[in-house]
């Protein structure tokens, strides 16, 4: 399952976009800190059901939205020289490591100075959260690095020395694949012999690893609050970049769990349904004009970007039976899995289970009922049979 992380400074709204996001209780207070051991739960990327073009039945969507399931982690706030353990650093930065990409949660309101403590309004300055978090990242990264490099010159000595499977053995603990450390070290210059690598060596590979392995979209939080002119800067300083409010997400859900509005997740609007009083009513109008500026609340769409966009995934919906679009049960569409883009049917059935992926025979497109090719690159919303003798 894809797994993303919630990161940020104490107090940028990281635990509101996390409880919005799955539906999770968690502390919320405004102050640093509230979050000490990460929060671990599960939100949704949203797409479109393959069952809106066919008279079928499907349980497993609503309204033809299928939201499929994706980790989320919201870690404990990040301060200034995190990387050098100050604050809850190190336990921040190791949370890290297993996420495929980062949602750098900022202030975009500016209340809240770099500690994460409450100021003013517009006091804080929201434009240096942009790049923090990798900023630290790549620092702690690059003291990992430094600190372990006399293991890759000892390596280097062996005539069997190869730099691209000794940098991911001392990598391993960060999260990046062997195929990221390759890509990184394409595109930078370095000497051939480890003991000629310099600080600037290792900077250089710590940004070019965290890029490929911790890949940010960056969500400008309580915009309903902040400067439109920040905003508008702040896009242009990062993409991608999304304006949100989990706050305003939050307040959604809750109205639309006790049916008080009409709102899916990454709606870009809702209807009031239910009696509310004039407070209530007020407060959901003020959400509506955010989500008329920027297309909704912000939360579902740093989701999809992180997913669909930034990690280059499809969904892709498995069958037992092509014709139906079900499975043994008789349940329309059971299934989604996500996988990159590019994939073919036998990514797929390594996907469903490692039996399945070792036993594959051939797949059929439930589409058109013709078996495909093993090597056929597959799409957004395919419905697939895989054939296996698993």
């Amino acid at each position: 399952m894809i797994s993303l992380a919630l990161a940020g400074k104490p107090n940028a709204g990281k635990s509101t976009f996390f409880s919005a996001a799955t539906q999770t209780e968690v502390d919320i207070g405004n102050y640093p800190f509230t979050t000490i051991d990460a929060n671990k739960g599960i939100t949704h990327a949203r797409t479109t059901c393959p069952c809106q073009n066919r008279d079928i039945v499907c349980r497993n969507c609503q309204d033809g939205i299928r939201y499929v399931p994706v980790k989320l982690l919201d870690v404990a706030g990040l301060v200034p020289g995190a990387h050098e353990g100050r604050g809850l650093g190190n336990q921040f930065l190791d949370a890290l490591t297993n996420a495929d990409a980062v949602l750098t949660v900022v202030d975009a309101a500016g209340n809240t100075n770099a500690e994460g403590e409450p100021v003013e309004t517009g006091e804080g300055d929201p434009f240096e959260e942009v790049d923090f978090v990798q900023s630290e990242l790549q620092q702690w990264l690059t003291g990992i690095i430094q600190e372990n490099w006399e293991k890759v010159v000892r390596k280097s000595r062996s005539p069997s020395f190869d730099i691209d499977t000794a940098l991911s053995e001392l990598m391993t603990g960060f999260g990046a694949t062997e195929s990221e450390i390759k890509a990184s070290l394409r595109a930078m210059s370095y000497p051939d012999n480890p003991q000629d690598w310099s600080q600037a060596h290792f900077e250089t590979l710590a940004i070019e690893v965290r890029k490929r392995s911790k890949p940010t979209v960056v969500v400008a939080n309580k915009a309903d609050v902040a400067d439109p002119a920040t905003l508008r800067q702040l896009n242009g300083m990062h993409a991608p970049l999304i304006p949100a409010t989990a706050s305003g997400e939050q307040a959604l859900r809750n109205a639309a769990s006790q049916e008080l509005v009409s709102y899916h997740s990454g709606d870009s609007t809702f209807q009031i349904k239910g009696d509310i009083s004039t407070h209530q009513r007020s407060g959901l109008e003020k959400i509506k004009e955010l989500m008329n500026e920027y297309g909704g609340t912000g939360v579902q769409s740093a989701i999809n970007t992180a997913v669909y966009d930034v990690l280059d995934q499809i969904t892709v919906y498995p069958v037992e039976n092509e014709t139906q679009w079900t499975d043994t049960s008789g349940e329309t569409l059971p299934d989604a899995v996500l996988l990159t883009s590019g994939a073919t049917p036998r990514d797929l059935a390594f996907a469903i289970h490692t039996d399945i992926g070792e036993g594959y025979l051939h797949a059929i497109d439930a589409r058109t009922n013709r078996r495909i090719g093993e090597d056929t690159t597959l799409s957004e919303g395919d419905v697939i049979k895989i054939v296996s003798t698993a």
